[in-house]
């Protein structure tokens, strides 16, 4: 895999003076500031059989979490909050949604 197109976690150093706060999002494109959390409920399971690797999932997805692996698609779910917009998008429905397992 290769993680050069992965987002790469970046811890967040609060500033000291309040002029030092960005003004924006925190970090530029292509940085997490934490990994999930737990509490994501469903988790994108992707039918390699199904998908066109028309890369309408990569794009949409708001965490960044979906990444390019040898002609495939999958999921960092360190990263992925299970919001479901990338299987709401697919066109092929290549993408299901599955409850998460204790």
């Amino acid at each position: 895999m290769d993680n050069s197109i992965k987002p790469q976690k970046r811890d967040f150093v609060r500033p000291q003076h309040i002029n030092d706060y960005p003004v924006g999002p925190q970090f530029e494109a292509g940085f997490l500031a934490e990994t999930n959390a737990g509490w994501r409920t469903f988790r994108p399971v992707v039918d390699h059989d199904k998908c066109v690797y028309c890369l309408r999932c990569y794009i949409v997805c708001p965490d960044g979490t979906i990444f390019k692996d040898n002609d495939k698609i999958n999921v960092d779910l360190d990263y992925c909050k299970g919001c479901g917009v990338c299987a709401h998008e697919c066109p092929k429905d290549a993408i299901s949604m599955v409850k998460e397992e204790l």
